[in-house]
């Protein structure tokens, strides 16, 4: 990621490049979740971003930022590629907690508990039954 800083992934861009943005993160974030949630710490504040972005309450900056990390996650190709187990998801670590860190205030209980629920239902414990 050197020759890429969080900063420049994380600008929210104009409103045609955030439905884009948001477009294709729909189509790919749970599929990509799906692939990487036991390696990523922090889920559910992962997927509390994914309702924030997607909540049209959120303000239009917030909702950018996090739009372009989680495109970032979503990416098929990036710094470090997530084939590569643990350390494929570092970057992706990064620039998330570094969104996540910048808007965290924005992120409401809604989100929280919408989260709470997909990963409720997502749970090994749940589908094994």
């Amino acid at each position: 990621m050197d020759d890429i800083k969080i900063g420049e992934i994380l600008l929210p861009g104009d409103e045609e490049t955030q439905e884009r943005q948001e477009e294709n993160v729909r189509a790919k974030f749970w599929p990509t979740l799906k692939k990487a949630i036991r390696q990523i710490p922090f889920s559910r504040d992962l997927v509390a971003s994914f309702y924030c972005a997607t909540d049209r309450e959120t303000p239009l900056r917030v909702r950018g930022i996090l739009l372009a990390a989680l495109g970032y996650f979503v990416l098929p190709l990036d710094a470090i590629p997530d084939m590569f187990a643990i350390i494929g998801f570092t970057d992706d670590i990064a620039v998330l907690t570094t969104a996540i860190a910048l808007i965290s205030g924005h992120i409401k209980e809604r989100h929280y508990l919408a989260a709470d629920r997909m990963l409720a239902d997502a749970s090994p414990a749940q589908n094994a039954a």
